[in-house]
């Protein structure tokens, strides 16, 4: 279990470095004003950030997904790992399961922490020195949003990331399990890095793919009030107002920096992981029958003949 969340938080450091920028270009198309839209389309809303804000701009609100997704993916692959183990058969349905388990508990973290990246992201829009910071970090935000409204919020837009995280998970650890088999992963393939890089880059995006949709109004929930004025009442109201003025079309907005950002990160994420696990776990047996979840064991891999789960 120890592993599992060490491999975690070293795999999550490496994604968030990787992928934050496209994440900041996501969030920013999200939540923009149709009526007057600062930013035509992925790569136009890079440019403008990279050219208004410098290249710093495209990291703001690093802090918290920094902190938060260390914790967040030692909780899901802890978490994952360890209901594998408890479900004792590594089957697909299995691998959906415990993906579920774990994308359901992390998001007592997940939720303030994307609350908190979501305001610092927003904050300082077009302007290369902000005038007046509402927000000096990640932490000051949380702070200062609880002192205004609470508990309640600091947890806003926990239905839509329970709704988001809870398939996503299981579709992330499903997908990453059927591409691990297909391709043929084996610790003596010479070609096994590139293999475990194609397998979590589609497997990130199969999961985004599955959810996008609610990860756009969660945004729109959380981004809601920053200039002190609340737009939505709801989820249901947020849903009928963007659908009313935007068309079924807002539900794909920011899909491209998504995507663009889910392959390398995910890809990232899962290699450190899986051969951070190969390498501590070298020699010892696999409690799994079949394989272990996302990080077979060496001697497990050197003894089967089969194609098996990383």
């Amino acid at each position: 279990m120890a592993l599992d969340f060490a491999a975690g938080c070293i795999g999550g450091a490496a994604g968030v470095l990787v992928g934050h920028p496209f994440d900041t270009v996501k969030v920013r198309l999200q939540v923009q004003n149709v009526d007057k839209p600062l930013y035509r389309g992925t790569f136009h809303c890079f440019q403008s950030i990279v050219r208004q804000e410098s290249m710093l701009g495209l990291y703001k609100g690093i802090g918290s997904p920094m902190m938060g997704l260390t914790f967040i993916n030692a909780i899901v692959f802890g978490v994952q790992g360890n209901a594998m183990r408890a479900l004792g058969r590594d089957t697909p349905l299995n691998q959906f399961l415990a993906g579920a388990s774990a994308g359901t508990i992390q998001c007592v973290i997940c939720c303030p922490m994307e609350l908190a990246k979501t305001r610092m992201q927003m904050q300082g829009t077009g302007e290369k020195k902000s005038k007046r910071k509402l927000y000096k970090n990640s932490l000051d935000c949380l702070v200062r949003i609880y002192r205004k409204e609470g508990f309640k919020g600091i947890n806003r837009g926990m239905v839509t990331t329970l709704v988001r995280e809870t398939p996503g998970f299981g579709v992330y650890f499903l997908a990453y399990d059927t591409f691990t088999r297909s391709l043929g992963c084996e610790p003596d393939d010479p070609y096994m890095i590139p293999k475990l890089l194609v397998a979590g880059g589609m497997s990130g995006i199969a999961s985004w793919l599955s959810t996008y949709p609610v990860d756009v109004i969660k945004s729109r929930l959380q981004a809601d009030g920053v200039g002190g004025v609340n737009k939505y009442n709801g989820i249901m109201d947020c849903i009928r107002q963007s659908l009313k003025k935007e068309g079924w079309r807002v539900f794909t907005r920011g899909l491209t920096s998504t995507l663009l950002r889910a392959f390398p990160v995910n890809a990232t994420t899962f290699a450190t992981v899986t051969l951070f696990l190969m390498y501590m776990r070298e020699g010892e047996e696999c409690p799994i029958q079949n394989s272990e979840p996302q990080s077979v064991q060496l001697q497990s891999l050197q003894q089967q003949a089969q194609p098996t789960s990383m």
